[in-house]
């Protein structure tokens, strides 16, 4: 297959193109600046090189600004919604206007469509939380609806944390823990849904594939687990105590309450049901299993 990716270099990105590479597919990254083997695009700019979308078999749709860079100012909280929402629409509205249209459109999603539930189980038949975070998934999936107007299955994968060494949570997470610095982040009930690298590649690819996926899927492990538990887990990995709390008053200061609040205190217990129905199985189903094949370190 031909696959065009945006956000192709980042995290998710960057492994979903290698693994498409590895099984004898076409990766074709959206980019900002030309590039032999990329198509080049420029969402703010309403700028989109149409031509190269012909006749490709699929489109996976990453790109956005980071939601944990900085503090929640006005400002940042419009940048945010606007690098989905402008950039979705923009390959939306182009794929929906080829002659040869790809079969498929993958338009990235997050949990946070569903707020902050508690010890709630969550599926992709749940409600709409409430919220900021919810307020852009919301608008981000709507802006995809001319692709699937024009007949083009749409599908939105609704990612929770993403592990991997080599970023995100987990990467800012290692040196605190490693130093035996590491614990639970406020109460320690709230629930995190993650899913490990490995089956967030996976998972997409099986987004891709199967015909029968359509609208939210949610991309999360089958076994979420509370912050407490996440936390002596990879203490237990590491080999390291978990026993101080992670002080919350510093990470207020730096990034905002709002944004901690939404990120690190509120949580979602969320279950891939639609992915599951479909057959996939997840070669990390348990965060033990996950973290240990993730950093190398073998139950001994």
């Amino acid at each position: 297959m031909d696959v065009v990716v945006s956000g192709a270099s980042g995290l998710i990105g960057t492994a979903l193109c290698a693994e498409l590479e590895r099984t004898g597919h076409r990766a074709i990254p959206l980019l900002r600046v030309s590039r032999a083997g990329g198509l080049r695009w420029d969402p703010e700019q309403g700028i989109i090189e149409a031509a190269g979308l012909e006749g490709v078999d699929a489109v996976v749709h990453l790109a956005g600004a980071p939601i944990a860079g900085s503090k929640w100012t006005p400002a940042q909280k419009a940048r945010i919604l606007e690098s989905r929402t402008k950039g979705t629409a923009l390959l939306a509205d182009t794929l929906a206007g080829l002659q040869q249209r790809p079969k498929v459109m993958v338009s990235a999603s997050a949990i946070g469509y569903y707020g902050n539930r508690g010890d709630e189980i969550i599926t992709e038949e749940s409600d709409r939380g409430a919220g900021y975070l919810a307020d852009v998934v919301e608008q981000w999936e709507q802006v995809a609806h001319p692709a699937s107007d024009a007949g083009i299955r749409v599908v939105h994968p609704r990612t929770g944390i993403v592990l991997s060494p080599k970023g995100g949570v987990l990467q800012q997470l290692l040196l605190p823990f490693k130093l035996g610095l590491g614990g639970k982040q406020g109460p320690g009930t709230q629930y995190m849904s993650w899913i490990s690298i490995d089956d967030e590649v996976g998972a997409l690819i099986e987004l891709v594939n199967n015909g029968e996926l359509v609208g939210p899927v949610n991309l999360t492990a089958p076994n979420p687990v509370t912050n407490a538990e996440f936390a002596r887990t990879l203490g237990t990995v590491l080999g390291r105590p978990t026993v101080l709390p992670t002080p919350m008053l510093p990470l207020k200061l730096r990034f905002g309450p709002e944004l901690v609040q939404s990120l690190l205190l509120d949580g979602q217990r969320v279950l891939p049901a639609r992915l599951q129905a479909a057959g996939y199985e997840f070669r990390a189903p348990d965060l033990e299993g996950a973290l240990r094949s993730l950093l190398g370190k073998p139950a001994g």
